[in-house]
């Protein structure tokens, strides 16, 4: 897959509307009870970037936008302002926000991930693209210096330590982090009087896999 390592204007995407969704498979047997079945192990969102551009400029940067990713063709970054820290959104990230995983005297590259809990029930949903600079790790509680203790790969969210930790280390991380998307339309149509009007062009946007 194509990617361009490059942000969606962030004033836009912060008006834009949209969420995680996910792909059940539901058969209601003669009894009236049902069967369920996730198809999919992780969500996938989707967003209306439209509802963000308020102005002509608003219009112009996003066709700016498109017309460099060739619509559809290359994926971007999106921040989806509703998530997008490791922590809750009035907080700051540390780096005891999430489990990064367990020393086991060998291992030295660790995949970020954010964990999503409710009840006793819980989602860890891969962080493929976080954002540079903004990584913090700590062992057992002791927090490390980004590129003495520890690397980052910003595309693919992997950690790597300068040295392994010993065997039932505890790894966490905390970082912000964006949503590998792209256009979900090869066509951005637009009518200057109906937006002046308050008629909002669509331009739907969508998780990519990575």
């Amino acid at each position: 897959m194509s990617f361009h390592d490059v942000l969606f204007p962030t004033s836009i995407s912060l008006g834009s509307s949209g969420g995680p969704e996910r792909r059940t498979e539901i058969v209601t047997l003669a009894s009236g009870f049902e069967e369920r079945n996730a198809t999919w192990a992780h969500s996938r969102r989707r967003y209306e970037a439209g509802l963000g551009m308020r102005s002509l400029d608003d219009v112009h940067e996003v066709i700016a936008f498109f017309e460099a990713r060739r619509g559809m063709l290359h994926a971007f970054r999106w921040k989806d302002w509703s998530d997008y820290k490791s922590c809750a959104p009035s907080q700051s990230p540390s780096a005891f926000d999430q489990p990064l995983g367990l020393g086991d005297g060998s291992t030295t590259s660790f995949q970020l991930s954010r964990r999503y809990a409710s009840g006793a029930d819980d989602y860890v949903r891969p962080i493929s693209k976080p954002a540079a600079g903004t990584v913090q790790v700590a062992l057992d509680g002791t927090p490390l210096a980004e590129g003495s203790g520890f690397t980052v790969d910003v595309s693919s969210g992997r950690v790597t330590l300068a040295t392994a930790p010993a065997d039932g280390t505890v790894l966490t991380a905390g970082f912000l982090f964006h949503v590998p998307a792209r256009f979900d339309t090869d066509r951005i149509e637009v009518n200057l009087s109906a937006f002046e009007a308050g008629e909002i062009p669509s331009v739907p946007i969508i998780e990519v896999r990575v």
